[in-house]
């Protein structure tokens, strides 16, 4: 279970103003302004959730994924998720967990794939045994046996991304982070990765919490939405719940938008 409960982060940062004139005051005496990334956020997602954490740019995704991977300590409230506190029991926190973010990699660019999988083995002390039966299962339910040998750089985004996320399960976690799992990837990969994802669910119980801006990805793979905007929590429901008669999801967003915004 993820328990968050009023969880506030502000961050200090420089301000920019205008001008050659401005800019070169800055460079001896720097004004600084304090911006609520986070505030007041509490929601519990239980084993076995598909939950979607979206909203727009700035909205205080991130600040809340990194809160709850453990690499970001807030400044107020409390997250409790399998019983340990992320930023507190880091090392032991992290076995639980996969993390996978679209923008970013866990290979190692210039060595073959398989070579990465077997380093991820030893930094998370997986055992040889689950190692190999989870490396089996991964790639052929990820059709990665013709690319495993090859080193990351030359993979296309589709087979790094198909990748990236056998990485992040060689380990059994419980829950799994994903930040724009699908983003820069053909409709087809889209489509294999979305049904993998589900069906690790189902199979597994593994508890899904995504970040995208891609509503197809929203409507494929999670049950339930939680909106953040400004730091704040606006909406927490089901998709059933969300979607308006015969509006799309985004139609339905947009339109909660224009009443609460």
């Amino acid at each position: 279970m993820i328990k968050v409960q009023n969880i506030c982060k502000t961050y200090k940062v420089a301000k920019r103003n205008k001008g050659l004139k401005e800019a070169a005051k800055a460079l001896f005496k720097r004004d600084y302004e304090y911006v609520k990334a986070l505030n007041d956020i509490s929601f519990t997602i239980n084993e076995g959730e598909t939950v979607g954490y979206i909203g727009p740019n700035g909205a205080g995704k991130s600040s809340t994924i990194k809160v709850l991977c453990g690499i970001l300590t807030p400044d107020s409230g409390t997250c409790e998720i399998a019983g340990l506190v992320p930023w507190k029991k880091r090392v032991e926190y992290v076995k639980n967990i996969g993390v996978v973010f679209g923008q970013r990699t866990q290979l190692w660019w210039d060595i073959p794939v398989i070579d990465s999988f077997e380093l991820l083995k030893d930094i998370y002390s997986v055992p040889q045994n689950l190692f190999q039966n989870n490396l089996e299962e991964l790639i052929n339910l990820l059709e990665l046996k013709e690319i495993v040998k090859t080193p990351a750089r030359q993979l296309s985004l589709g087979q790094r991304m198909k990748c990236e996320i056998a990485a992040s399960l060689l380990h059994s976690p419980k829950i799994l982070f994903l930040d724009e799992p699908t983003i820069g990837l053909d409709a087809l990969s889209k489509l294999t990765v979305r049904k993998f994802i589900s069906e690790l669910n189902k199979k597994n119980k593994t508890t899904i919490i995504l970040t995208t801006h891609d509503m197809q990805d929203i409507e494929a793979i999670t049950e339930r939405i939680i909106l953040i905007d400004k730091g704040r929590i606006l909406l927490d429901g089901t998709l059933k719940d969300i979607k308006k008669d015969s509006l799309s999801l985004d139609e339905s967003l947009a339109e909660f938008y224009k009443k609460n915004c």
